[in-house]
């Protein structure tokens, strides 16, 4: 039966793409099998099954800080995850375990600790969420983005900690500003103001566009990310703005032929932001429904000079003055994205790949011994 390594994570694309960015980078050299483990429901069997990696469902229970009789309901799921998960991890036997976060991650960590099975894991945010924080009690080796986030954890946990960065897609590695231009349409010498609200699009964020668009086009091309479900209501105007749901294969074009962006502070897409270098703009996502990560993640960036950051009340006036005080100013770009370059300078998913592999190597050297001592 040939070796296999597992990865578990989802809930939203922030879990997901970066933990099949990791996946990508051990598909170089790993030459067992690979699978995922999450939701029975999730987004990311879908997202599996375009990449044909091997998919397996579990029930999954969402962890609330705060109280909610859904919490009751949810600790049935959970622990029902975890008969799952140790039901699948027995039957595959894998060297090692990596979980990218996220609510479903929580069991098969369990589950993978109760089996012996040693378990890497990584924290997006600038601050551990809980599903880290339950995690990291579980795991050999925790990945964190930050020096910061490292002070976020206990002295004894802290000596698991790796530095890792986040991992990123692949594409943003190798983007084309050239070919950007030319898949969103932009006008020779305009340059572009590239607008992501996340990969479900964000409501406040295209209120905000919407009500700035005639200031926004004076000076830039603005290409807007609006989202499947959030779709802008203004109409495509050939040479000035280019609205799309979603942009897929090609994200990375487009990324790096835009000179500013403005976004929501999810943690995959700041870093994204770093490793091209982007000044930006962000609007992190805050109040009831969120803990804060977004602000925290922001509030970041914009201490080490890489962003500006508007507040989720913040107007479509105030978006036009703070683009206008970015744009028109190329010396402010020039730093602001030399500062973005400094903190996206980790390759995270080779750096992450390579103490799975070393991980897993050294699990699978102690399971051929004790097979041969037995």
């Amino acid at each position: 039966m040939s070796q296999s390594i597992v990865f578990t994570g989802g809930g939203t694309g922030g879990h997901v793409f970066p933990g099949l960015a990791v996946l990508q980078e051990l598909r170089k050299s790993w030459t067992g099998d690979l699978c995922w483990i999450g939701s029975s429901r999730g987004m990311e069997r879908q997202i599996m099954a375009d990449w044909a990696i091997p998919y397996y469902g579990i029930p999954a229970g969402k962890l609330r800080r705060e109280f909610s009789f859904k919490n009751f309901v949810d600790v049935f799921r959970v622990i029902g995850g975890i008969v799952a998960a140790y039901s699948i991890l027995r039957k595959l036997k894998p060297v090692a375990l990596f979980s990218k976060g996220g609510y479903v991650s929580v069991p098969p960590v369990i589950a993978a600790k109760m089996l012996r099975i040693p378990v890497l894991t990584h924290e997006s945010d600038a601050d551990p969420g809980l599903a880290t924080r339950i995690n990291a009690r579980f795991s050999d080796v925790i990945f964190v983005p930050y020096e910061e986030t490292v002070g976020y954890f206990d002295a004894a946990t802290a000596r698991r900690v790796v530095v890792s960065g986040n991992p990123v897609r692949v594409d943003v590695f190798s983007g084309s500003a050239a070919e950007g231009r030319r898949i969103a349409g932009a006008p020779a010498g305009r340059p572009i103001l590239l607008v992501l609200g996340g990969s479900q699009g964000a409501r406040r964020v295209n209120s905000m566009v919407s009500g700035a668009l005639r200031e926004l086009t004076r000076h830039y091309y603005v290409v807007h990310q609006t989202g499947p479900a959030n779709e802008s209501s203004e109409p495509e105007e050939p040479g000035t703005y280019h609205p799309v749901p979603f942009i897929r294969g090609e994200y990375g074009h487009v990324l790096v032929a835009a000179d500013l962006v403005v976004s929501r502070a999810g943690a995959g897409t700041l870093w994204e932001l770093a490793v091209a270098g982007k000044p930006s703009i962000l609007i992190p996502l805050a109040g009831s429904g969120t803990r804060g990560d977004q602000v925290r993640n922001a509030e970041l960036f914009a201490a080490r000079g890489a962003a500006m950051v508007l507040g989720e009340k913040a107007d479509a006036a105030e978006l036009a003055t703070a683009v206008a005080a970015i744009g028109n100013d190329p010396e402010k770009l020039r730093r602001m994205g030399e500062a973005a370059s400094a903190i996206g300078n980790r390759d995270a998913a080779a750096l992450i790949a390579a103490r799975i592999l070393q991980v897993a190597g050294e699990a699978a050297e102690t399971k051929t011994e004790g097979e041969t001592s037995a």
